[in-house]
């Protein structure tokens, strides 16, 4: 349990939602660009507020691992960057989801 950190939780629970919207950014771009999907229809900020909401969510994968192996204080460190990007999340977005 030596890794069991609330430092490695922090450094996750900042990377991976950064590194999951940038992913998911390029997914949806070549998904538009092939014609498969497009944004017709729906509000202007639709796909950067629905991909900055995945992102937050990948935070989930590991908060699951840490919870099987009882990783208490990883579970711990999630939790701050998590709360911290959807308070910025609410904040950026909170004139398109009144």
């Amino acid at each position: 349990m030596d890794k069991d950190k609330i430092v490695l939780g922090l450094i996750l629970g900042f990377i991976l939602p950064v590194v999951g919207y940038a992913l998911l950014l390029e997914i949806y771009d070549q998904l538009s660009s092939s014609g498969i999907i497009s944004d017709e229809g729906f509000s202007r900020t639709f796909r950067e507020r629905t991909i900055a909401l995945l992102a937050i969510c990948f935070n989930l994968i590991p908060f699951t691992f840490f919870n099987r192996k009882r990783m208490q204080n990883g579970m711990r460190g999630l939790v701050f960057p998590t709360v911290l990007f959807v308070i910025i999340w609410l904040y950026y977005f909170r004139e398109s989801i009144l």
